[in-house]
């Protein structure tokens, strides 16, 4: 029996149960079928664990798998197939023309080239209309295959970056066009970094020559990003640095502002966001100061804590879920979704309810051994122990003696 109790015990330790979440929001506006994601909001960074392991997903009593992904931004590149259009030869030499219309920008075009022992010169021009007549000359390629010398081969086509919508090549040498099988572009896809704004009180003073800002940091969530909306017109560069309220160093960068003109080249920069990395204690003080040195402080008519905008994704249903967090004690969940997970460009936004204190709540077993749950216990069998065996150790002296 005893056996049976750990057991049951060592199972319901670290495993899901809605019981064991003391919050719950509704899951509104997600369509059945679709892949649909909720944004992680700071009364769910309050009351769920820092590494958010304690999330789950129900539809009614059933586990909903889910993927958690923090929104930076990404950027790959993949070889995109064009078309070759109007292959043939002009003034004895090959020519054709590929259809970059599908492309936003690129720099290096790949052939399929089916010959070997050759050298060719190859030579680009671009035009956004293929019946122009005002086509870009942007430089030349050697293309060549000298395997037979085990020398190797290219076969690519190197131009600057470049958007034109057709590419016409000419081909000085023994390639023919039925040779050209094929082309391909590297194709540079880029996510954008998704901020979420982080609700925090912020108060603004002047310190002397210094601008002092001073942020209350929800619990838990993350602060990634430091963004300033500054209304000086004029050219300034100024350093800061940031500090909790132990006045320990969270992190230093610099904004600056600089619009000019020199040596008849227009220079324009502007940095008024400084990346750091802070999770915020219970109600955390956070301070930003601005060295202005000699000059007047700068107009800011705001300034914003972000981070990353974190979604867990999950496959609807027909039944609105619910997202539950609360339970400290919970391990973080292993999904084949989540393993498996790609984001699909048409996944839905569903929104959060207001949050809910979990009615069914009730705490976890306590799988502290027995001896550390009942302390008094187990000292009063002690001294009972001691004073048993005191008491017979006594007694047997005295029956020695008489």
């Amino acid at each position: 029996m005893k056996l049976l109790s750990a057991l049951v015990l060592l199972l319901a330790v670290g495993s899901a149960s809605i019981s064991y979440s003391r919050y719950f929001r509704e899951i509104q506006g997600a369509a059945g079928g679709h892949q649909a994601y909720v944004v992680i909001d700071e009364a769910v960074w309050q009351h769920a664990r820092p590494d958010l392991a304690d999330l789950r997903l129900y539809a009614g009593n059933d586990e909903l798998p889910y993927a958690l992904e923090t929104e930076r931004g990404s950027s790959e590149t993949a070889q995109k197939e064009v078309r070759i259009l109007q292959p043939g030869t002009a003034g004895g030499k090959t020519q054709f023309i590929l259809d970059m219309a599908g492309m936003a920008e690129y720099d290096r075009i790949e052939l399929n080239v089916h010959a070997r022992d050759f050298v060719a010169n190859a030579r680009i021009e671009g035009e956004d209309d293929i019946h122009g007549n005002h086509w870009t000359d942007l430089g030349h390629t050697i293309l060549y295959d000298l395997s037979g010398d085990s020398l190797g081969s290219n076969s690519t086509i190197r131009l600057p970056l470049s958007t034109y919508k057709y590419l016409r090549i000419t081909v000085d040498g023994p390639l023919k066009p039925a040779y050209i099988q094929g082309a391909s572009a590297a194709e540079k896809q880029e996510e954008k970094a998704v901020w979420r704004t982080v609700s925090a009180e912020m108060k603004q003073e002047q310190n002397g020559k210094n601008t002092v800002l001073t942020f209350t940091v929800p619990r838990n969530v993350p602060v990634e990003r430091l963004e300033f909306a500054i209304e000086t017109q004029n050219n300034f560069r100024r350093e800061l640095e940031i500090q909790n309220e132990k006045k320990q160093t969270l992190g230093s960068g610099e904004l600056s502002r600089i619009h000019m003109v020199r040596h008849g080249q227009k220079i324009d920069v502007e940095q008024t966001a400084i990346d750091l990395y802070h999770v915020g204690g219970d109600k955390e003080m956070m301070k930003v100061i601005i060295h202005n040195g000699d000059d007047r402080p700068l107009s800011i008519s705001g300034a914003h804590l972000q981070s990353y905008e974190r979604r867990a994704y999950f496959a609807s249903s027909s039944t609105s879920p619910r997202l539950y967090y609360g339970d400290e004690k919970l391990d973080a969940p292993v999904y084949d979704y989540a393993k498996l997970f790609q984001k699909e460009a048409s996944a839905v936004q569903a929104s959060l309810s207001n949050e809910q204190a979990n009615s069914a709540y009730t705490e976890r077993p306590d799988e502290r051994p027995w001896s550390d749950r009942h302390p008094a216990v187990l000292w009063i069998a002690i001294i009972a122990a001691v004073v048993v065996l005191g008491a017979l150790a006594l007694r047997s002296m005295r029956a020695a003696a008489g």
